[in-house]
């Protein structure tokens, strides 16, 4: 019986086939991933890994019931103890919960994480969007400044630029306090009321549970209408206008192109200050956000944590790599094997086997071909673009040599055994 990976998911492979696109190459993966890390080292965040599954009410109490992610898209279950579990669809909530249950509190006063790893949303699949996405994410503890809401843009933004992506677009908004959302809910009610029984379904039901979430309305015609609603800026309060001035004018001061949307919402419940999407023209249509953040100052105290501001952001590995191939940007040269070690026949393979792990021992990536037929090996070690094939038969044996040919270049020199180790290396080390 033949089996398919379950739809909304995908493999990565070693590298590319027949079929399949070149972003599912475990090399390109590596890539982003080392690139997220170093840059997250730089900024002196650390690394926090959550479990891949949570109680559900920790996401529908803390994204938000009415949430698309709540609502329609979560992967839930129940145990074998009856208790209801959801595999995680985002990072921000699990990270509260760990450092509000492990009281990371008494560690210091600011507080800096990124993660990166899998999460699950039963969504429709299409390109950019999958039932199992990947993200990387940062959180910050403990900073109310707006300098901590920059960083979080501008460690994004710098990831891009580190990968080589251009033309991107980012997006700013307040979706303001409790108080001032509550204002603004009234006004914005009133507004829609007259066009209620235009609007879809879907919206007709978030105008009763959560009408906010209208403004993020991917429609046709909806927008056009939503465009011409008031504007939450105009209800936010002095205080939280002042802190989303000041963000702005760190934007404006470190020359990072940004607008205003005052109509930007993000899907999640716990945002209440300010909110930013960065967008690549190189994605189609509701999918073209690469990455999002904003503040979240209560989410902690709603898990049981202490008091304490919270802004963080995060970006999909998925959309990353497919903005990338849409820019046609280049990734760096498979890590092959350094060196081919060929045995012409089975007398020389113990000591050419010996050999193999002596260069691993010493850091050099090598591969073995057992063979009688040295063209083939050849052949083979120019494939793996190995840069050196060592050959030993037993008539280097009864000489005690090897035969090192240089792949690009052709040429063939004879080593003694008792140096080939240190030789190797050498060649390493000068880049051949």
């Amino acid at each position: 019986m033949k089996y398919a990976r379950p739809k909304g998911t995908f493999d990565i492979l070693p590298q590319a086939i027949k079929g399949e696109d070149r972003w599912k190459e475990a090399e390109r993966w590596h890539h982003l991933e080392l690139t997220m890390r170093t840059l997250a080292q730089e900024y002196a965040y650390r690394e926090i890994r959550t479990p891949i599954f949570e109680q559900t009410e920790l996401f529908a109490r803390e994204i938000g019931e009415t949430s698309d992610i709540v609502f329609k898209e979560m992967y839930t279950f129940l145990d074998k103890s009856g208790r209801s579990m959801s595999l995680r669809p985002e990072g921000t909530a699990p990270v509260m919960r760990a450092f509000a249950q492990n009281q990371l509190q008494q560690l210091g006063n600011l507080h800096k994480f990124f993660y990166v790893g899998p999460f699950f949303r039963y969504d429709r699949p299409q390109a950019g969007r999958y039932r199992q996405l990947h993200q990387f994410g940062i959180e910050a503890i403990g900073n109310k400044d707006p300098e901590q809401d920059f960083e979080a843009i501008k460690l994004l933004y710098e990831l891009y630029s580190r990968l080589g992506i251009s033309n991107l677009q980012i997006v700013v908004n307040s979706v303001g306090d409790r108080p001032s959302r509550s204002k603004y809910k009234e006004v914005l009610l009133d507004f829609l009321r007259p066009h209620l029984t235009s609007l879809s379904k879907e919206n007709q039901a978030r105008f009763t549970d959560n009408p906010l979430r209208m403004l993020d309305s991917k429609g046709q015609e909806e927008p056009l209408l939503l465009e011409k609603a008031p504007s939450i800026l105009d209800f936010i309060s002095p205080e939280g206008m002042a802190h989303f001035d000041s963000l702005c004018a760190l934007l404006k001061q470190q020359q990072i192109p940004f607008s205003i949307d005052p109509y930007l919402v993000r899907g999640l419940d716990y945002y209440n200050g300010p909110v930013f999407e960065i967008i690549s023209e190189a994605l189609e249509g509701a999918q073209n956000t690469i990455g999002a953040g904003g503040r979240y100052d209560g989410l902690l105290t709603a898990v049981g944590g202490p008091s304490l501001p919270c802004v963080g952001g995060s970006t999909g590995i998925e959309r990353i790599l497919h903005t990338m191939e849409g820019q046609c940007i280049p990734f760096p040269e498979r890590q092959e094997p350094f060196v081919t070690i060929i045995s012409l026949g089975r007398a020389a393979k113990g000591r050419v086997f010996a050999l193999l792990y002596e260069l691993r021992h010493k850091k050099v990536p090598s591969e073995m071909v057992v063979t009688e037929k040295i063209q083939k090996a050849l052949r083979l070690a120019s494939k793996n673009h190995s840069s050196l094939a060592i050959i030993i038969g037993e008539e280097e044996l009864s000489r005690d040599c090897a035969q090192v040919k240089a792949i690009k270049s052709r040429t063939m020199k004879e080593v003694a055994l008792s140096g080939l180790i240190e030789y190797v290396i050498g060649e390493l080390n000068h880049g051949l």
